[in-house]
């Protein structure tokens, strides 16, 4: 069986560990009996592990309960950038291997239930881990918004985003988090609302800045490109600018000129909200 399913961007300022947006880049899974385990990859990641650690085996294989299958995975997700691959590979793998709940199989093999949720359902989601189930809900998303994504050509792995972060937060910080947190959930439900002081955080951006000292220029040039508002991509290094549909062009433009400017090499892409989540069959390919 095949399955796709869409990257994420999580964290979108103060929202922490809390919400996170489905974008139309996608990673497939193939999943077919053989009389052996097999593993085949292809696009971003393409040959790291072509084995039984990979990913996808594992899931699959805990799904099927065996490892007398082959897979294959494609994938436009770039990997260790802030984009959720592992939660969408981990999705799209439980979905080819047939899984009743892909959602759930991947929260618990990526740790995020925002992630994953995003992965699984689509769209714009709040999720948490809730007596130990990660539970999700749907929130709205204009339908005019698009998104333009700065990925810098540097990896950024979770845990050592991770490592960074303060063990303790003041009440003040966490208030202004959580302010900006629900104009922030406003203003993607109703762009005329987004402003880029809603993604204003005192949690986790000002902590990672250290790892990617040139994210705050960044950010400011995208806004000042005509981004509504901008902020990091999950623990990083990619940012997200959160722009109208009609004003893509204009800010990608702005990005590209910013980023050479910055000296970080790296790419821009213009993405869409992917409204559907996991998809399965013919439908399910992924171009590279």
């Amino acid at each position: 069986m095949r399955a796709r399913a869409p990257a994420s961007s999580a964290n979108l300022g103060p929202g922490f560990d809390t919400l996170a947006v489905a974008l139309d880049c996608y990673v497939s899974v193939d999943v077919e009996p053989a009389p052996s385990l097999s593993v085949h990859s292809e696009g971003e990641g393409s040959g790291l592990f072509d084995d039984a650690s990979h990913l996808a085996a594992r899931v699959a294989a805990e799904v099927l309960g065996h490892d007398r299958f082959a897979v294959t995975v494609r994938s436009q997700i770039p990997v260790a950038r802030g984009l959720g691959s592992s939660a969408a590979l981990a999705a799209a793998a439980a979905a080819a291997a047939g899984a009743d709940d892909p959602f759930a199989v991947a929260a618990a093999y990526d740790g995020h239930p925002e992630n994953a949720a995003a992965s699984a359902f689509g769209g714009l989601v709040a999720a948490t881990t809730v007596e130990g189930r990660p539970v999700h809900a749907p929130l709205p998303l204009g339908d005019d918004l698009a998104f333009v994504a700065v990925v810098p050509d540097r990896n950024l792995a979770t845990p050592e985003a991770r490592q960074v972060l303060p063990e303790m937060i003041t009440r003040a910080d966490a208030v202004f988090n959580l302010g900006r947190m629900g104009l922030l959930v406003a203003g993607l439900a109703d762009p005329g609302h987004l402003f880029a002081g809603a993604t204003e955080d005192r949690i986790h951006q000002p902590a990672r800045t250290a790892l990617f000292p040139e994210a705050p220029r960044l950010l400011r040039d995208l806004v000042d490109a005509g981004a509504l508002a901008a902020s990091w991509s999950g623990a990083g290094p990619t940012l997200i600018a959160m722009v109208l549909s009609g004003s893509v062009a204009a800010v990608r433009s702005g990005a590209e000129v910013a980023l050479a400017a910055s000296g970080v090499p790296g790419r821009v892409l213009a993405l869409r909200a992917d409204r559907r989540g996991i998809v399965y069959g013919d439908e399910a390919a992924v171009p590279l």
